[in-house]
């Protein structure tokens, strides 16, 4: 054991002093530094904060020495190719030698480059838009239809965009045609159908959080149209009209109930006041003359009527079935008698 290490105290209960702990855990930490990913050193190597002597070697400095001597001599011609013009909606990432230059990403405005040892990328800020081609996915409830979505999403960190990844947009296009189909693929047509925005919100959830390592910030997804089988659609159409002609069946018994129940107690009202009787008459021998018809009928009163059957009645069951003649039809001047016998 070295010198520097404390000795236990058995009263203690052989536990290090505090001190002695505190050294032992500082001294692991000397050995072991804690490691960061390579997405949090590139974003403290581009902090504009950052210190700006890079680790360069000997031959490294040599060449940035004689750069700036050349672009002295050279003064009048080389601010032409010293200068560079970086718009408002983009960033430029500068390389000296091949290694980042720390600062972070420069523009917009002028910024300033060594010839020979500096170049730089630009990379546009703005909101890309890409259309997901129609991808056939099989749903959970083993349908297979076929969806196109629109995917919106611009550079959020322009270094890391330009060290992480090759390619941010192609890449990005990639992972949201199988970003739509894992999604997808735990829907059922209905919730396909009825659930977009949800489904949309999803899929922007995803995409945001494979895509922050790039530098690629996902602004919205929308799904843009779900086509169903021929098949499908002729059996949906089916049952959609099965369904309005189920529900005009069902309105149309409940108004006739509703008629049954009307007349019922319309009847039951002339039945208990026999005046409301002769006024309906009226009321339809008005009806008939207003619609100008050529042929009107004016059929007896009820109360006549009624004593002229009980009259009948009587005469009638007096008469021998040879006498018992009720004329049926009349054409002209003739009658046509029915015989009973």
């Amino acid at each position: 054991m070295s010198s520097s290490t404390a000795e236990l105290n058995p009263e203690d209960g052989g536990h290090p002093p505090q001190n002695t702990a505190v050294a032992i855990e500082q001294s692991q930490q000397a050995i072991h530094p804690p490691v960061q990913s390579g997405s949090a050193k590139i974003a403290a190597w581009a902090s504009p904060n950052a210190d700006d002597t890079e680790p360069y070697g000997i031959c490294a400095k040599i060449l940035i020495v004689l750069s700036y001597i050349i672009t002295i001599i050279t003064f009048p011609i080389s601010v032409f190719m010293c200068i560079k013009i970086v718009q408002q909606y983009e960033r430029a990432v500068i390389f000296r030698l091949g290694q980042l230059k720390k600062g972070g990403a420069k523009g917009p405005g002028l910024f300033f480059i060594i010839p020979c040892i500096d170049e730089y990328r630009k990379i546009d800020l703005r909101v890309v838009s890409f259309q997901v081609p129609p991808q056939e996915i099989l749903s959970k409830d083993s349908v297979t239809v076929e969806v196109d979505a629109v995917v919106y999403f611009r550079v959020c960190n322009a270094t890391i965009s330009i060290v992480n990844i090759e390619n941010s947009t192609g890449s990005t296009k990639l992972l949201a045609q199988t970003t739509l189909r894992n999604v997808l693929g735990t829907k059922t047509l209905s919730e396909m159908l009825s659930e977009r925005e949800h489904i949309s919100h999803q899929m922007q959830e995803v995409l945001d959080e494979a895509t922050e390592h790039w530098g690629v910030k996902v602004e919205r997804v929308e799904v843009k149209d779900v086509r169903l089988p021929r098949e499908m659609q002729r059996a949906m159409a089916a049952e959609a009209e099965a369904t309005r002609e189920a529900k005009a069946k069902v309105i149309a018994a409940q108004g006739e109930q509703q008629a049954s129940r009307a007349l019922r107690e319309a009847a039951l009202t002339i039945s208990e006041t026999p005046t409301a009787l002769q006024l309906r008459y009226l009321q339809t021998l008005s009806a008939i003359s207003a619609e100008h018809n050529s042929t009107i009928i004016f059929p007896f009163p009820v109360d006549i009527m009624s004593a002229f059957m009980q009259n009948g009645g009587r005469t009638f069951a007096t008469q021998t079935p040879q006498q018992q003649e009720v004329p049926l039809l009349s054409e002209g001047r003739h009658t046509v008698p029915i015989n009973y016998e």
